[in-house]
């Protein structure tokens, strides 16, 4: 499962205040040494014009040395990773949002920048959710309309079917009505579950047994027989407060996505585990894995890399991650997958509205959903959740 280990520890960068104390000390030295050397020397020249000459060079050499080497320790240590970091700060408020300011010889400003980057990515986040949130509220009230208007002609559309029926007309022409009214009716549905309100019932519950009662499920009903599934899940966990049944519906989605995705023969993994949000480097591990692995006997609740707009980074959360080994979601679609009618199915195997109501029901659960590559080859949808505390 994805337990999220440790990668091996980088050395320890030093610190501006000692970086200089040495530097200076370096040179303090020097500049001591060509003092002794200049009143060894003084007493050979004497008086003469070229002694005074000789003497006042190496002043003027030991100043003109400081001030160099003082510059290029400022430049080197304080300004020139400044001047970095502005430069990073400014091409992302000029709409280079994939710009990062990259670390720095030394630990504060090193710091510093891990502290802007976290901020701009804790910022896109935030503008992110804001749109998703302006999109789904937009496009949730259009479905609410369409559904309504296509609803109407539907219902008449049936009646029209059974009269038909009853007049004795072609048997397959009045089946073929029915199996595309059929599917209007499933888009119909599908798009009042994406507009309808959520949350309305909650408590506080396990993603785990959500998982199951959706596994379960899907099990029961055959949908699970072509493929081999794997699931997995941390005890230690903590609870999220949410509405089982909406969230069900969110697993029941991933879970049929995979199995198309799939295929026959194809495999599924499904992995709960406890995680903390914000930043981190660490990797993804699996029980399964082979032991050795750095971090396998304290792998609980490592960062996540992920954050969650209104909850502090350090705050407890539960991920669940569904992958399969299918094609995977194509770059230039892993952006948009989550819109309404955006699918990578044929034309006719989907409405398209699956991951949006996924999307609707984890958003509204103050949660987010993310698609990547998978271990397994295709696509691995993960789910994040703000943990319950009570």
């Amino acid at each position: 499962m994805p337990w999220i280990t440790r990668g091996s520890a980088t050395p320890a960068k030093p610190s501006i205040r000692a970086e200089l104390l040495f530097n200076l000390a370096f040179l303090a030295a020097g500049a001591l040494v060509l003092a002794v050397v200049s009143a060894f020397l003084a007493p050979l020249f004497g008086k003469s014009d070229l002694g005074f000459l000789f003497l006042a060079g190496l002043v003027a050499a030991d100043v003109v040395i400081f001030i160099a080497f003082g510059r290029y320790l400022v430049s080197r240590l304080v300004t020139g990773p400044m001047e970095t970091l502005v430069e990073a700060t400014q091409a992302v408020a000029a709409g280079e949002l994939t710009r990062r300011a990259p670390g720095a010889a030394t630990r504060e400003l090193d710091r510093l920048a891990d502290s802007v980057n976290r901020m701009t990515e804790r910022l896109l986040d935030a503008q992110s959710a804001l749109v998703r949130a302006e999109k789904l509220a937009s496009v949730g009230r259009l479905a609410a309309g369409v559904a309504h208007e296509i609803g109407n002609p539907l219902s008449a559309i049936g009646n029209y079917v059974e009269l038909l029926r009853r007049r004795g007309a072609d048997p397959e022409l009045v089946g073929a009505i029915e199996r595309e009214s059929a599917r209007i009716d499933t888009i119909v549905r599908s798009l009042l579950d994406y507009a309808r309100p959520r949350g309305e019932d909650r408590a506080a519950i396990g993603l785990a047994d959500v998982v199951a009662g959706a596994v379960d499920l899907l099990r029961a009903q055959g949908v699970l027989r072509a493929v081999t599934i794997e699931v997995s899940a941390d005890p230690g966990a903590p609870p999220v407060w949410g509405d089982r049944v909406a969230l069900e519906q969110v697993f029941v989605n991933l879970l049929l996505n995979a199995v198309d995705a799939a295929g026959e023969g194809g495999r599924i993994h499904v992995l709960t585990g406890p995680t903390l949000l914000g930043d981190g480097d660490e990797t993804q591990r699996r029980s399964s894995d082979a032991a050795g692995v750095p971090g396998a006997d304290d792998r609980r609740e490592r960062r996540s890399g992920r954050h969650l707009a209104g909850v502090p980074d350090g705050s407890r959360a539960v991920q669940v991650v569904v992958a399969d080994n299918g094609p995977g979601v194509p770059d230039d679609q892993a952006e948009r997958i989550f819109d309404p009618f955006v699918t990578t199915k044929p034309p006719g195997k989907g409405t398209g509205l699956g991951l949006a109501i996924v999307q609707r029901i984890v958003h509204d659960h103050g949660g987010r959903v993310d698609v990547a590559r998978a271990r397994e080859g295709g696509a691995a949808f993960t789910v994040m959740l703000p943990a319950h505390l009570p």
